[in-house]
């Protein structure tokens, strides 16, 4: 990451089906660079059950949306010669392109095959719920659109250890599929008793032509697209050992700068700590405990203590491995772990990311642009682009925090040799407020305006370098020295 650098998450879940992401991010790279966007998470590009799929429910890895399969060459998003091109003009304007790797299922097999499996409860996967028996489950993969080119690699039942249907009774359960070496991961999250089943088909990284063709498939893909970096979905369901093989083995063969983050959905600390603990600090992770602090800030702000907002947060604790976010697609209204953030609240919100010294902040496409679907977010461009300015250009240097009420706060960056400008920050999350910070006594005599412009106050810093700063009711005001 570069100083200061921003993620922006560049997909909403409701985007529509027309394939023209890659063309609009192609015509838009210039204009992200000039915000102050440094790398862009993409949506997974390759081949999913649809055109409509969002990407999840992946089908073929190696189709970029080259082969007609499913219904369509193209994507979701586009072609893959749409795709390359968009990351070739980003590359042109200096921003790093993560690719979201989906590795913890497949979906829409080609044929049936029948095998041994047991039913085990929805809620304790541990526990068998059945005898063994003989099922036919969707997992043969063949890719006949593809027709070998890249890989004749052909995923079977034995390469999955659990699915979601007999066709022969038609009934939807959870299986664990039988048969030599196989069983749940152990060393996942243990919600659910196991929850290495998520959906579809689930992969068995145990098996090894299963972790060696992954392996290879992570080195072509890397090479055909030149990404610079990759977002894991879906971690607490994967093998932690195989993650860290896999971002280990990435770094070896394209450098150490080569970036990952993982998504584990989860608000418990000590969780995420062990799982960080278990991959050995290899990837970031996404600060869910801080943006379940947002949610809950923003629904019952006068029961909330702001003081306490990043505490036991991935921030706090593990700066160095923190991707910070207000919202995404899984976040957003109408999604699966829908938890999303007031808009009244989101601009304090962005500036406790934007603007603060540690963590990678991420932007969400829907809170830039807005989203479609029912209920959707309302575009609020206008603050983010002042306040990616206000990152860019003022938020560096040491940081001197007054988190020290229960709902008024603010800290003050103090600035750098190369931006030594500096800034203050002040939020309520009730009615209006005030507090006194110190600037520095190089500044007194000064006039410092809110850079917002949501107070017209002027705020005259003393000799010794204090200044009282104001912010309107549930409101973040962001001081500057007028001049």
């Amino acid at each position: 990451m570069s100083l200061n650098g921003i993620m922006m998450q560049y997909f909403e879940w409701y985007l529509e089906d027309d394939g023209r992401l890659w063309k609009k991010l192609k015509d838009d790279a210039n204009h992200l660079k000039e915000l102050g966007i440094t790398a862009l998470w993409i949506p997974p590009c390759m081949k999913a059950t649809v055109t409509n799929d969002t990407g999840y429910g992946i089908y073929d890895l190696y189709d970029l949306g080259e082969f007609d399969q499913k219904g369509s060459i193209r994507t979701k998003y586009g072609t893959k010669e749409e795709l390359l091109e968009a990351i070739n003009v980003l590359h042109d304007n200096n921003i790093k392109v993560y690719a979201d790797i989906v590795l913890n299922h497949k979906a829409s097999a080609d044929e049936t095959q029948r095998f041994m499996a047991v039913e085990v409860d929805p809620m304790d996967r541990n526990k068998e719920v059945s005898e063994p028996y003989e099922i036919e489950g969707w997992t043969k993969f063949n890719f006949e659109g593809r027709n070998n080119k890249y890989s004749d690699f052909k995923w079977s039942w034995e390469h999955f250890n659990g699915t979601d249907y007999n066709q022969e009774t038609e009934k939807s359960a959870i299986y664990l599929i039988l048969g030599e070496n196989k069983d749940w991961a152990q060393d996942v999250a243990e919600e659910f008793g196991n929850y290495d089943y998520l959906m579809f088909t689930n992969i068995d990284y145990k098996h090894p032509d299963v972790y060696n063709h992954t392996l290879d498939w992570i080195n072509w893909f890397i090479k055909e697209t030149k990404v610079d970096g990759i977002r894991l979905d879906a971690i607490k369901h994967i093998n932690d050992w195989f993650i860290k093989d896999l971002v280990l083995k990435t770094r070896a063969d394209f450098g150490e700068e080569f970036y990952a983050v993982g998504e584990y959905w989860s608000v418990e600390m000590p969780t995420i700590e062990s799982y960080l603990s278990e991959v050995d600090y290899q990837l970031d992770v996404f600060d869910v405990p801080l943006h379940f602090k947002f949610h809950a800030a923003s629904y019952d702000a006068a029961n909330f203590d702001m003081g306490q907002l990043f505490n036991d947060t991935i921030v706090s604790k593990y700066p160095l491995n923190a991707v910070t976010f207000v919202e995404n697609h899984d976040s957003q209204p109408n999604q699966s772990l829908e938890s999303y953030v007031k808009q009244w609240f989101k601009p304090l919100a962005y500036a406790a990311i934007l603007l603060r010294k540690d963590g990678y902040p991420c932007i969400f496409y829907g809170d830039y642009y807005g989203t479609l679907g029912d209920n959707q977010i309302k575009p609020m461009a206008d603050i983010l682009d002042k306040l990616m300015g206000l990152r860019q250009n003022h938020a560096y240097g040491r940081q001197d925090d007054y988190l020290d009420h229960k709902h008024v706060i603010g800290w003050v960056r103090l600035g750098d040799k190369e931006h030594p400008k500096g800034c203050v920050v002040i939020m309520t999350s009730t009615e209006a407020g005030e507090k006194t910070m110190n600037v520095g006594e190089m500044h007194k005599g000064e006039i410092w305006i809110d850079a917002l412009g949501h107070t017209e106050a002027e705020v005259e810093i003393d000799e010794k370098g204090n200044g009282t700063f104001l912010a309107n009711e549930g409101s973040v005001s962001v001081y500057i020295c007028r001049d």
